[in-house]
């Protein structure tokens, strides 16, 4: 199958319609990271750098690490930002710009995201690297894609909907796993493994009120509260849940860890974490 111009969307010099990176220059070992200015960051760290692209929010670098070839890529804020960036990062490695056609031989991804959050349990205060084992998504990006229900966690589902008394009609959160080979890899005995929700925003998807009520105002103490099977709600983020879904749907491996910046709970931030992202990203450099 050729796959229509409106459908790739390949720019007059060969690249890809968003990301502006051609085929070739992704590594496949890629940190995400959701701050362009975090890719100059985590590129310092790099021994060389044969890759320097930009556009809009999206802002690549690809290098080598300790004898590693990797890249780190910028995705902005939200699911629907890491929908684009997984499909066009997806495009590179396994479409023929060319021809147009799918690649007979499948390339394999490898996909942690590097990000902040807000903890809400007392055993992740500030400065905790939570990675997310389990994410839950509040947004709805992989119920437009086939066979989504083959990487949900469906009786999960059915627990968050009863335990919570779910009120959001319209909204219908979903569950989904990090690659499990890949959490052993990047968590070690040193990161918290934890289950997140991938908010569909910032103020009132993740109970923040300034002037707008909240439809449901007691949602995040039942969050807080939330048991099924071991697994306790750790942390709020915005993009975890369609990063490992649609990773899994497309048979990358895939997952989030993020270092705790803001308590829920104790209702405390800390606005100057940037520091305490350094260590992380050394870790996952070193295991990615």
């Amino acid at each position: 199958m050729v796959i229509p111009e409106s459908e790739l969307i390949i720019n007059g010099d060969g690249s890809i319609f968003h990301l502006h990176l051609k085929p070739g220059q992704l590594a496949d070992k890629v940190i995400l990271v959701g701050d362009p200015a975090r890719v100059d960051d985590v590129a310092s760290r790099f021994d060389s750098v044969e890759c320097n692209v930009s556009n809009r929010e999206f802002h690549t670098m690809t290098g080598l690490y300790k004898g590693k070839r990797v890249s780190v890529v910028s995705h902005g804020i939200g699911t629907d930002n890491i929908d684009i960036v997984l499909n066009e990062l997806d495009a590179l490695m396994n479409i023929d710009f060319k021809t147009r056609t799918i690649n007979p031989v499948f390339q394999q991804l490898t996909l942690v995201r590097i990000g902040t959050s807000g903890g809400l349990q007392p055993y992740v205060p500030i400065g905790t690297y939570v990675a997310a084992e389990k994410s839950i998504g509040f947004d709805g990006v992989i119920y437009f894609y086939a066979d989504n229900e083959k990487v949900r966690d469906c009786p999960f589902e059915k627990a968050l909907q009863e335990q919570l008394k779910w009120k959001l009609e319209n909204v219908h959160p979903y569950v989904v796993s990090a690659d499990v080979s890949l959490v052993e890899q990047i968590t070690g005995n040193d990161i918290i493994r934890g289950v997140t929700i991938a908010a569909n925003g910032f103020y009132g998807p993740q109970g923040r009120t300034l002037r707008l009520p909240l439809y449901d105002p007691e949602l995040n103490k039942k969050i807080e509260l939330f048991d099924y099977d071991g697994f306790r709600i750790t942390n709020f983020e915005m993009e975890s849940s369609s990063l490992a879904g649609l990773a899994a749907l497309m048979g990358h491996r895939a997952m989030t860890v993020c270092c705790i910046i803001a308590g829920r709970v104790d209702k405390n931030m800390n606005t100057s974490y940037k520091g305490s992202m350094q260590n992380l990203i050394n870790m996952v450099l070193d295991r990615i």
